[in-house]
């Protein structure tokens, strides 16, 4: 079984030791491939010493965070550009649109999107959307941006059947983490109303820890859990799931 976790920050994890327990967990329970967006240019480094690190498990995203779009966000650009044509790189992002925390930056948020969605149909890659609070925000720049080379994943998708259809429409995958298992959250409803070719897993460690660790740090060998639930509202087993969602990530990411 080969389970791939197309958005998790196990990087933030800087002692060596606990990070070769990780990827080592991470692999018992199936979990060997594990793709890292940067959020900024402090964090280009990090992403990139995992993946030299583990270099047959760890897959690097390269972007600018809405919620790290400040007054300085031209500079950050610059510098993850140049992270990003320096590096071997399958995917922009983490990128997009958060009007949870702070609406300070809204215009800048959204330049910096369409900035950064113009690299990724440059160099040909998928982008990995990060949506908060901006759903329409968000989408009204897919749809204005929206061509041939536009492809990815909306990371972290919590929303309704209706958003779900309108995302799948412009061809992006949704990304399905652990609030699929959280009892009230009401996605488990979608998610059972979605075809699976639709659908890639991820975990946003060390956020968004699915039951049973839900209240812990998040870590990537707890996809397995998000898996299994997936299976659950499907009626399939894990492996088919992870068959099914591990092709779906290689569809994306080209790896």
């Amino acid at each position: 079984m080969v389970l791939t976790d197309t958005h998790t920050h196990q990087y933030y994890e800087t002692d060596s030791v606990k990070k070769d327990e990780v990827i080592q967990r991470c692999i018992s329970n199936g979990v060997s491939r594990l793709f890292l967006p940067n959020v900024d240019s402090s964090s280009i480094a990090q992403v990139m010493d995992m993946v030299n690190r583990y270099p047959q498990n760890c897959f690097a995203m390269m972007g600018l965070h809405p919620c790290d779009v400040k007054a300085n966000w031209e500079e950050e650009l610059e510098v993850i550009y140049a992270a990003l044509q320096q590096n071997k790189v399958y995917a922009v992002g983490e990128i997009g649109i958060d009007l949870y925390w702070d609406k300070t930056f809204i215009s800048e948020q959204q330049e910096a999107f369409r900035r950064q969605i113009g690299w990724a149909k440059a160099a040909g890659l998928p982008i990995n959307i990060h949506c908060r609070n901006a759903f329409d925000e968000v989408y009204e720049i897919l749809t204005e941006q929206y061509d041939d080379k536009l492809r990815g994943i909306f990371h972290c998708f919590s929303g309704t059947l209706e958003q779900a259809n309108k995302i799948i429409d412009l061809g992006f995958k949704l990304g399905i983490g652990g609030v699929v298992t959280y009892k009230n959250a009401g996605l488990d409803k979608v998610v059972e109303q979605i075809d699976l070719k639709h659908v890639v897993l991820e975990t946003d460690s060390p956020y968004l820890t699915p039951v049973p660790f839900r209240g812990k740090p998040n870590e990537s060998s707890y996809l397995v859990h998000v898996a299994q639930k997936v299976a659950d509202l499907h009626r399939i087993s894990i492996e088919a799931v992870a068959e099914i969602t591990t092709e779906n990530s290689k569809m994306i990411f080209g790896v």
